[in-house]
């Protein structure tokens, strides 16, 4: 696979800087993770529009037409919107990979407070992959709140656990699917291996004091 993958990063399609971490094209991401991914899974990263949404292979949804191939429908092209998506896709077991949007229910924006603590808490895991994933990418991480109603959040407290949740990771190691992704961008970017300190972030002591 290896072998494939530097065969990859010669071509044509996948043709970038890869010690220029400032560029990230979703067209690498898209290449990157279906060439991982899309012959073992039947699985493909897509480039779609305002709403990101998991498709799985013959299902027909709302405006959604059936197709051969599972697809991770990520927003606008946003390399970050790939990130999360894919990072879903990974914590997701294969029997969720048979149900739209993995058989998860979402509340949009508005969520008031115990709503988006509940939020928050299944977010824990797929935001450490995500993080994880940005990281061997060479692309810079945002924790997302996901919510643009009037109430207090406390993001560096949620970063917190989700820094907790990727500690858990680097120390007990990661799934198949996500070390093989975490493989090939580095590989493509040409990023070193995975470390704690390359997870340190403003504000991160401030629990101690607390």
């Amino acid at each position: 696979m290896q072998d494939d993958l530097k065969d990859l990063l010669t071509s044509d399609l996948l043709a970038n800087d890869v010690g220029d971490e400032q560029q990230h094209k979703y067209q690498d991401l898209i290449a990157v993770f279906n060439h991982t991914f899309a012959n073992e899974f039947n699985t493909q990263l897509v480039k779609g529009g305002d709403e990101p949404i998991y498709m799985p292979a013959h299902t027909d949804f709302e405006q959604y037409v059936s197709c051969e191939y599972h697809r991770i429908i990520f927003a606008h092209g946003f390399f970050a919107s790939g990130l999360h998506e894919i990072s879903h896709w990974l914590v997701a077991g294969l029997a969720r990979h048979q149900l739209v949007d993995f058989g998860y229910w979402y509340i949009d924006d508005g969520r008031n407070a115990q709503q988006q603590a509940e939020f928050e808490k299944v977010e824990i895991v797929p935001q450490a992959i995500e993080w994880i994933i940005c990281v061997a990418a060479g692309f810079q991480f945002r924790v997302s709140a996901d919510n643009l109603a009037d109430i207090v959040i406390d993001r560096l407290a949620f970063q917190h656990k989700i820094h907790d949740q990727v500690r858990l990771y680097l120390e007990n190691g990661l799934s198949a699917r996500t070390q093989a992704l975490v493989t090939a961008l580095q590989a493509f970017y040409n990023t070193k291996p995975l470390v704690l300190a390359d997870f340190d972030y403003r504000g991160m002591y401030e629990r101690e004091a607390v």
